[in-house]
């Protein structure tokens, strides 16, 4: 890679841990490749596993890297392929978080949804998710992530970081993994170097102020914020938690761990070098609000169309239904979702734009209903669904939707499966089928691979 910014390595050389000679020679290897397991989704991988990452639940990093893409179990939701320092994040909750209890928990800045599907992997059924991003065809992505890990308790938003000041004490959780200088991921993004300045730091660091300042408000009194980034900059690690203790009241939560990770301690969080680290760089701090918002009473008043007793008998073909979860009409489609998913959008349906709320179930024409590709990848699907299971082959040519002949059986709406795992939904038509894979789906040939 290219040569680093004198101010770059000039401005790190006062921070403990620091090895300039040690982090030179590191950048100049292979990043590492890691994946966490979807707990919900278990099942052999066509890929072989290397050593475990030791601070995160099922996951692991790889011997080497195959095409992802090339792998329906990666449409399915199986895994996530995410960078081993950022699972750090997954240790400091289980730490602090008493993640039996009811919990209302925001990632806000969350695309593309790693650390949302950390949270959805450890909250319970009853919990709430809101997971919010800026930027909509993020936001996008954020969603199909959200969908693929197959949890109906959760909210995407696409707001203003500025819009959560009005939820006055509403959090018990809030992660807030800030847009940043990047300097983390300088060995996976060479370009990141040349982008990097002293003043991109500085806009940076007031950026990430602003964010803080604008969430704070919706913790509760005793709530967590997690604050994270992809840089090695003080002003944006260790200087940006002095400044919420300062000035928010906010403590930092001491928390142990193994020093054979290789995290450095600085007192004000912990960094991720990668010549000390398997994974890239990376600082996070867990942090209590001893004064918050108080407690937020939310609005049991149910404002939004629930199905009614027909429509719920035809979606209960598909979806288990209990107390604890309610199917809605939200934007002319139906959606499973908990009570305190819906206690949420019921209590701030003014102040959030809500771009997906739970699972989408699909709509209902003709008493028949036409379910949402998103339905087809859900963990709430009845396990007695109509399938197809499909060779990877076969998994492939869905994907791309490609015809390709089926072997003989019933006809009808079917969920195509790959181990199990459904992949999306299409018409049986006796030995051609017609396919309902969204083409914003699609994978195309300048994306596969041959699957080692």
């Amino acid at each position: 890679m290219s040569s680093f910014p004198p101010d770059f390595i000039n401005s790190l050389k006062h921070i403990p841990g620091f090895n300039e000679e040690e982090f030179v020679k590191a950048h100049q290897t292979q990043t590492p490749t890691s994946i966490r397991i979807n707990p919900f989704k278990k099942t052999a991988l066509k890929f072989e596993l290397g050593a475990n990452v030791p601070w995160a639940n099922d996951a692991f990093y790889l011997k080497e890297r195959p095409v992802f893409t090339s792998d329906p179990l990666f449409h399915a939701g199986c895994y996530y392929v995410q960078e081993a320092s950022s699972m750090f994040v997954e240790y400091l909750l289980k730490q602090v978080v008493n993640f039996e209890k009811e919990i209302f928990a925001l990632d806000l800045c969350a695309a593309p949804g790693g650390k949302s599907t950390i949270l959805s992997s450890l909250l319970n059924k009853k919990s709430a998710l809101v997971c919010n991003e800026v930027i909509k065809n993020r936001a996008d992505v954020l969603a199909y992530n959200l969908a693929k890990w197959g949890n109906c308790n959760h909210i995407i938003t696409n707001s203003e970081t500025s819009s959560f000041s009005k939820l006055k004490g509403v959090f018990d959780i809030v992660l807030v993994d800030a847009p940043c200088s990047g300097s983390g991921l300088f060995r996976k993004q060479e370009d990141a170097v040349n982008e990097w300045s002293l003043d991109a730091v500085a806009n940076c660091s007031i950026r990430q102020k602003s964010i803080l300042s604008d969430v704070l408000p919706a913790l509760r009194t005793n709530g967590h914020l997690v604050y994270s980034t992809c840089s090695y900059s003080s002003s944006e690690n260790e200087e940006m938690v002095k400044w919420l203790i300062a000035e928010h009241g906010l403590e930092v939560v001491n928390v142990d761990i193994d020093p054979k990770w290789g995290f450095e301690d600085t007192g004000f969080g912990f960094r991720a070098y990668p010549n000390k680290v398997l994974g890239e760089g990376f600082f996070s701090c867990v942090l209590k609000i001893p004064n918050g918002s108080g407690s937020f009473n939310l609005s049991k008043k149910n404002t939004f169309k629930e199905a009614s007793k027909a429509e719920n008998i035809i979606i209960e073909n598909f979806v288990e239904l209990d107390q604890d979860h309610k199917v809605i009409n939200h934007n002319n489609e139906f959606k499973l979702l908990n009570n305190n998913c819906l206690s949420f959008i019921n209590s701030f349906k003014n102040e959030l734009y809500f771009k997906s709320v739970g699972t989408p179930i699909g709509e209902i024409k003709h008493d028949e209903l036409v379910p949402h590709h998103f339905l087809a990848l859900s963990n709430n699907l009845k396990t007695s669904i109509d399938s197809i299971e499909l060779s990877d082959l076969e998994s492939i040519k869905y994907l791309k939707k490609e015809s390709f002949q089926l072997a003989n059986g019933s006809k009808g709406l079917k969920r195509f499966t790959n181990l199990g795992f459904g992949l999306g939904w299409g018409k049986n038509l006796g030995t051609r089928f017609n396919n309902y894979l969204p083409s914003n789906f699609q994978i195309f040939n300048k994306h596969l691979g041959t699957l080692k």
